[in-house]
């Protein structure tokens, strides 16, 4: 019976240093989420070990006793941190499931990620970088409104209501609020208003694009000027709705989007894709996540069961991507 690890970051783990946001520990997983994934992937007959974070594998990097480790974990620390583990891994030889250090450390950094869909011809919302307030110049030719959010930041850190902005005076506080807050510059994308999707992905040699999931915030699919933030994730005014309400020509339209994205940064075994679109029609990647939330609350799950599979058996197939690469089979 093979052994697989399972490399995690604990909500309950991380302790709150004073200048932190609220939201420090967003990208981080409850305990109840990595039980339930090790049930999961034990129901694929394997034995699970639960090797936790990034510290962890550094320290017992020589004896991990596994053959192969599942990585859900967030990194510690900087615009690398997502690298870390994978690094590691990467460096003793030891197969792990999902994306490379180099593909979640390029996605994570919105910036680099952008230059690459730019340079692949994928649509995404034109943007500015602000490492200093002093330095803006009203919107840099970009057209208001505004959203404007952490360089590198997951799980919609740093997204408040005061995020999307209609003028340069308040493109100049909030600029500097995510910059004094956050520690790392601003990425300023001119915002798109219409309606928001998110498309799972799954496997290599060919990933498996999942029906888009769109998204409902406040009883409307038609979001206008409603965004993600922080405070609706952890609401119940944010609903996922699977099969979406949209044509099918659309709907191939985002599956086409987000495969090419997804294979753009060279993603493996699993990844998300987020869009917004505006009232024309026309689709805009706002970001690729190749470690997204894998909790039975977010999307995962539910795009499972609009593909006739329950969530062991999605977790399963992720797992099985790559044990096939590594020929583990």
């Amino acid at each position: 019976m093979k052994t697989v690890g399972l490399t995690y970051d604990l909500k309950t783990d991380y302790k709150f240093k004073k200048g932190d946001p609220p939201d420090a520990n967003a990208e981080f997983d409850h305990p109840s989420t990595i039980n339930v994934i090790a049930k999961a992937i034990e129901s694929q007959g394997v034995k699970v070990k639960k090797l936790g974070n990034a510290v962890s594998i550094l320290e017992n990097i020589d004896h991990l006793g596994v053959d192969i480790v599942f990585n859900i974990s967030e990194g510690l620390s900087g615009r690398n941190r997502e690298s870390q583990v994978p690094a590691l891994l990467e460096m003793k030889g030891i197969p792990f499931v999902g994306s490379d250090a180099l593909t979640l450390g390029m996605t994570l950094d919105k910036i680099i990620a952008k230059k690459i869909f730019i340079a692949e011809g994928i649509s995404t919302p034109r943007s500015l970088e602000v490492k200093d307030v002093s330095s803006l110049n009203g919107s840099d030719h970009l057209n208001f409104p505004l959203i404007v959010k952490p360089r590198f930041e997951g799980s919609s850190k740093g997204l408040t209501e005061d995020s999307r902005v209609e003028n340069a005076e308040d493109l100049k506080k909030q600029a500097g609020y995510i910059i004094d807050t956050y520690k790392q510059p601003a990425l300023v994308e001119e915002f798109i208003s219409g309606q928001e999707f998110t498309v799972a992905i799954v496997g290599n040699d060919p990933p498996e694009v999942f029906a888009p999931v769109q998204i409902k915030i406040d009883g409307r699919l038609n979001l206008n000027d409603k965004f993600y933030t922080f405070a609706r994730i952890t609401s119940n005014k944010l609903h996922y709705i699977c099969p979406p309400r949209i044509n099918s020509s659309f709907k191939n339209k985002l599956v086409e989007l987000a495969l090419k994205t997804y294979e753009a940064v060279e993603c493996l075994d699993f990844g998300r894709v987020d869009f917004r679109v505006d009232s024309e029609g026309n689709a805009y990647v706002l970001e690729i996540n190749p470690l997204p939330s894998l909790s039975t609350s977010d999307v995962f799950p539910l795009v499972a069961r609009e593909a006739g599979m329950t969530y062991h058996e999605i977790i399963g197939k992720i797992l099985h991507s790559a044990f096939k690469r590594y020929n583990l089979n």
